[in-house]
């Protein structure tokens, strides 16, 4: 008989008794009744922890971890819980309104799962115990009781997020940057005809920053579909320069197993139809897509004429919009030369591109795909097992957590330039199996 799923959106504790109960019905597959007798309690009390209806006493949690083969998840998530519990039980006492049931408050449950989602994020289990986004927008009112963000607040949320981007997993980026998308919506709810294209533009930001996320994680539908966010909110604040960045990026990410490389052509071109003859930095960043997606169809000739246009707005020093400009003018020139030189087989320009954004560049993914760039120079000039050896280094040497779909897309990419005739090679057989290696965030 198989028993009734436990809602983690429900409260804190329903949120901990769902990863007990993934933790127990996950790899190690134990029963309740065993589990129970394991820990010498009564089988019907553990149920009751595992469905939220009760809090497991202290006492419990390092033993439960242990039966349960938690690794210390049940321990952290617990900890976590329990020191909101402490700290918002004080705040209440000192103003005078004690609550006889810390655990179940409204008002603070909302902070506790909002903290213990960036935890499980890190850990890789949101997806696992069914916590999905679409309710999270539904249900979550994180900004119940609280004043909006300004404008220039807001914009600092998103330079956050951006570095977040950067420098954590892609889940912790994809749950903290959910939670920000609800509440800027909310507010966008009761905003003066001002302030909401100003909100718009925030919007389209995050929602950007959201699908890169996704498309980091492998979750390539939902991240089409906050593209197509992204875009409607950059086409409602009028802002030209937000619409073509936005549409830059969703061209740019699709070529990484989220769409034919044919299809981003189509966006590209669509994209170039609204930006008109002006020289600009959407109009570059649309031009820099569409160089790629040249460089993945095998059309060299085509991706470098398309890297000199490119090169060519750039010099004009266009200005781009001024909403989270850090993802807008990143290094896209040094990136997008190092890929197309590295896939025509010019082994000097790209390691010299390469080189150059290693010098200023902190995104971990960057960093991966650059050197990942290098395998496919050492294999378009012939150095197959090299090329397969180089590759390799690169995945292993990566962190688990930020082994993302990104960068096994671009591993794929070496792999592809391998010659049909070649692709038996032992070094091609074998990072084909590194390949198979599951990135970061998958349950």
């Amino acid at each position: 008989m198989t028993a009734d799923p436990i809602d983690p959106h429900a409260s804190a504790w329903h949120l901990f008794g769902a990863v007990m109960r993934r933790c127990r019905e996950g790899e190690h597959k134990i029963a309740l009744r065993r589990a129970a007798s394991d820990l010498y309690i009564d089988f019907s009390n553990l149920a009751k922890w595992e469905r939220g209806e009760r809090m497991p006493p202290p006492d419990m949690i390092p033993r439960l971890d242990e039966a349960y083969g938690a690794g210390g998840i049940l321990i952290a998530l617990y900890g976590m819980l329990m020191r909101f519990n402490a700290a918002a039980e004080s705040e209440r006492l000192r103003a005078g309104t004690p609550c006889e049931n810390p655990a179940y408050r409204n008002g603070d449950d909302d902070m506790e799962r909002r903290a213990a989602l960036h935890l499980l994020a890190g850990l890789g289990t949101l997806g696992a115990i069914g916590f999905s986004g679409e309710p999270l927008r539904q249900r979550l009112d994180l900004s119940l009781g609280r004043a909006n963000l300004g404008i220039d607040e807001w914009a600092l949320v998103c330079d956050d997020h951006l570095h977040a981007l950067r420098t954590r997993s892609p889940a912790q980026v994809a749950a903290g940057s959910l939670i920000d998308l609800h509440a800027v919506t909310r507010q966008l709810n009761t905003a003066t005809p001002a302030d909401s294209i100003e909100l718009r533009r925030v919007l389209a930001a995050l929602a950007s920053v959201h699908a890169n996320a996704l498309t980091r994680l492998g979750e390539h539908d939902a991240a089409i579909r906050w593209w197509r966010t992204a875009r409607q909110a950059a086409d409602e604040s009028g802002d030209l320069e937000l619409r073509l960045g936005v549409r830059a990026t969703e061209a740019g990410h699709g070529l990484y197993g989220q769409r034919d490389p044919a299809t981003v052509l189509r966006l590209t071109q669509n994209a170039q139809q609204i930006a008109g003859t002006r020289p600009s930095l959407g109009l570059a960043l649309v031009i820099c897509s569409q160089a790629k997606a040249f460089t993945n169809l095998g059309r060299h000739a085509e991706a470098l004429r398309a890297l000199n246009t490119f090169r060519d707005l750039l010099a004009a020093d266009p200005r781009g919009t001024d909403i989270m400009p850090g993802y807008w003018n990143g290094g896209q020139l040094p990136f997008a030369e190092s890929l197309i030189y590295a896939g025509a087989g010019d082994e000097g320009k790209a390691e010299r591109a390469g080189q150059r954004i290693l010098d200023f560049t902190r995104d971990y993914q960057i960093v991966a795909n650059v050197r990942l760039h290098q395998a496919l120079c050492e294999v378009a000039g012939g150095g197959i097992d090299q090329g397969m050896r180089t590759a390799a280094s690169v995945i292993d040497a990566l962190p688990q957590v930020h082994n993302d779909r990104m960068v096994v897309e671009t591993g794929r990419m070496v792999l592809r330039a391998v010659p049909r005739d070649q692709q038996d090679r032992p070094s091609v057989t074998e990072f084909r199996k590194v390949l198979t290696l599951e990135p970061a965030g998958t349950p």
